[in-house]
């Protein structure tokens, strides 16, 4: 690799770049230049003779990949190599090596919406009440089987109780429907993949010769599936190597599994580690408190963030009132930091739960600050926008029923339910796809000649249009908003932010075609079926961005407000009797702490809404491991009046309270320990206790049955 590269690199970090053949863990802290080290790494196999082809390298956002390539093309390394998210990788492979499974190459992967269509289909199929088994909470129990790698028959013979039964029988019908239609949900691309390799000898052997060295970034958000692909890509000859960072694992909902890094050098025995510790974003203020925070998870591995950022940093806690007064209070600071001339797109909000924003949105539209939401998949679920997207995906797929029933009347054209039901009882009974069998619609007696020449007509345009999905989209996207009647239907409804919304979408569709070297309409669908949130942050806009804290990861702002940070909020209440997900809670937070550049600002509320009412909250645990002292009015202090600290009060004579300082106390989970802090809110009052296991808890004292013990 050329010198000059070299020179710009650390020591660990040119480690990692000329480590050649056999395992490689990157242990990544944030910060610390990770898409450096694989576009160098790229570039560096590349120069050691190692065909472009031959590398593939893997990220989980499709922002992150398109960051991945751009840096490759400046280091000249890019042609012919493969970059892209996992779930376009097993696209790739599953449309290239479709005929060693059921699917046709021209499946259509199922949005969030569309798979609860399916699901509510299989309930009803099923004849099971939709009550008792919403079809939202059976697709995230079918996920999960998925990720595990559980297939419905595997799950059929497992079952042994009602609920299981039930849910084997709507997970046999629920991919029954997904067959039907030529189509597959996300889960699906990594299931099918992960047997296609490890069941499949010529397969498996043919992608291992093709990815001869195998780059996977964010290795600790990886689930039991895409573990299962990576072991069979490499199974020849280990040249694998993972970046991630166990303090960042922060998707154990959706199956992420820790413990995929975590056992890296146990799976692959021999394998080179390499730690890259300085931090080139945050100060050091920043990177202090989350070394503290992060200390207190025992599922990790060591190491210290060095920061290399000379800048001196704030830190900052505030303590507001309640939502309205937290808002106000963000809205006022970044009304200061604008006044400052601070670009709004240095600023960012963070909350644990989407709801949240609320409270923030009425601030900065009083105080007029302009404003964006990364929350984009929410652009595809518009009615307008869906009904767009199943015309283009029945010129692709006329297999997806799905797709074809929301628009065979939609905009409306005369083909009512009786005739849909009539065309559907003629597909079943001469074994025909609902499509195939409108196209006979002439032979349907039941039809009258009305009905038949509609549904003529409609099928007509469709093929007409099925022409032209061999290249340029927008043309073809644009003739359909046109052909269809939307646009006619949609002006004449004068709606104009639906017209707005689909222009917006053919505009995006010229973006695609221009960034592709050969455009297709198959291949636009795949890119949109797999968007994610965080690839809508727009960073061209001056305007602060609000997000979860899921959304801000691979993210990083020169100022960062973190809102919400109270038990039952961050953490999450559903993490409270569970160390693993408190774990994942304090990765979360530390997460949105490393995004923060130079200013960081976290905040609680004394009062916060929850269902219609205004509760009584308590700080975060985690606001007292940070090692920040702060007050009631938000300031950091080194003192302040005591009755203004929110610090532990240990004069309980006038309370009821029966603990205080440094008292040994018993829990029934947690063991032995003494209270380090207590905070007097009558019956809402908390103690942090340090256990003698080294863990630290804030718990509520009506809940957590400590028993004294005396000495």
């Amino acid at each position: 690799m050329r010198n000059k590269e070299l020179s710009q690199l650390t020591d660990s970090q040119k480690k990692a770049v000329l480590h050649r053949d056999g395992p490689l863990l990157i242990l990544a802290g944030p910060g610390s230049g990770k898409t450096r080290v694989i576009t160098h790494r790229i570039a560096a196999l590349i120069d050691s003779g190692i065909y472009p082809g031959n590398i593939c390298a893997i990220t989980f956002t499709n922002k992150a990949a398109e960051e991945m390539k751009q840096r490759a093309i400046v280091l000249g390394a890019s042609a012919g190599a493969h970059i892209s998210t996992f779930h376009s990788l097993c696209v790739r492979i599953l449309r290239r090596h479709a005929e060693y499974t059921h699917i046709k190459p021209n499946f259509t992967i199922y949005s969030e919406s569309e798979q609860r269509t399916c699901m509510r289909h299989a309930v009803k199929d099923c004849n099971l009440e939709a009550s008792n088994f919403p079809p939202a909470r059976m697709l995230d129990a079918v996920s999960m089987l998925k990720n595990k790698l559980i297939e419905a028959d595997a799950f059929q013979e497992m079952a042994d109780d009602f609920f299981s039964k039930s849910l084997a029988k709507l997970y046999n019908r629920y991919q029954q429907i997904l067959c039907e239609n030529n189509a597959l949900d996300f889960d699906d691309l990594l299931l099918y993949t992960a047997f296609l390799l490890e069941r499949n000898d010529e397969v498996r052997q043919q992608l291992g010769t093709r990815f001869k060295y195998l780059l996977i970034d964010e290795y600790q958000d990886t689930n039991h599936a895409q573990y299962r692909i990576a072991k069979a890509l490499v199974s020849s000859h280990n040249n694998i190597c993972v970046t991630g960072d166990p303090d960042q694992s922060i998707y154990r909902w959706r199956g992420a599994d820790i413990s995929n890094i975590l056992a890296f050098e146990k799976d692959f025995p021999g394998a080179t580690t390499v730690k890259l510790e300085q931090n080139f974003r945050s100060t050091a203020a920043i990177l202090e408190i989350a070394d503290r925070l992060i200390a207190e998870n025992i599922n990790r591995k060591e190491k210290t963030l060095i920061p290399t950022v000379t800048s001196e940093g704030k830190v900052e806690i505030t303590v507001s009132e309640d939502e309205s007064d937290e808002a106000e209070s963000i809205a006022e600071k970044i009304a200061e930091l604008a006044d400052r001339k601070v670009s709004l797109k240095d600023i960012a909000v963070f909350y644990r739960i989407n709801a949240s924003s609320r409270p923030l949105e009425e601030a900065f539209i009083k105080h007029k600050i302009p404003y964006q939401i990364v929350r984009g998949v929410e652009f595809y679920n518009r009615k307008e926008i869906r009904d767009i997207l199943a015309y283009l995906k029945i010129l692709v797929n006329p297999s997806d029923e799905v797709a074809l029933l929301r628009i065979i009347n939609t905009p409306a054209r005369g083909i009512g339910k009786t005739s849909i039901e009539r065309i559907k009882a003629y597909a079943s009974s001469n074994n025909l796809m609902l499509y195939d069998a409108m196209k006979k619609a002439a032979n349907i007696e039941s039809l009258g000649n009305t009905q038949k020449t509609k549904i003529a007509a409609f099928i007509d345009m469709i093929e007409n249009l099925t022409k032209d999905t061999d290249g340029t989209v927008e043309p073809l996207a644009e003739n359909v908003f046109k052909l269809s009647g939307m646009e006619a239907a949609l002006k004449a409804a004068a709606d104009k932010d639906a017209v707005d919304n689909v222009t917006a979408l053919i505009d995006a569709s010229v973006i695609y075609d221009k960034s592709t070297d050969q455009p297709g309409l198959l291949d636009y669908l795949q890119q949109i079926a797999l968007f994610s949130d965080t690839d809508t942050y727009d960073t061209a806009q001056d305007r602060v961005a609000l997000m979860t804290l899921h959304t801000a990861k691979g993210l990083e702002f020169e100022n960062v407000f973190i809102i919400g940070a109270e038990q039952g909020l961050l953490p999450h209440e559903r993490s409270s009797e569970n160390d693993d997900e408190l774990e994942e809670e304090r990765r979360l937070f530390f997460v949105g702490i490393t995004r923060a550049k130079l200013r960081l600002n976290i905040s609680c509320a004394r009062y916060r809404t929850y269902r219609g009412q205004l509760m009584r909250t308590i700080p975060s645990e985690f606001l007292f491991e940070l090692g920040v002292p702060f007050s009631a009015e938000g300031k950091n202090e080194e003192s302040s009046d005591a009755e203004n600290e929110y610090e532990p009060s240990y004069d309980t004579s006038d309370s009821d309270i029966q603990f205080c300082y440094n008292q040994l106390v018993r829990h029934k989970k947690f063991g032995l320990g003494r209270i380090t802090q207590l905070i007097d809110l009558g019956e809402n009052s908390t103690v942090t206790v340090r256990f003698n296991s080294g863990k630290t808890k804030t718990l509520m004292l009506k809940y957590a049955n400590l028993e004294t013990i005396d000495i």
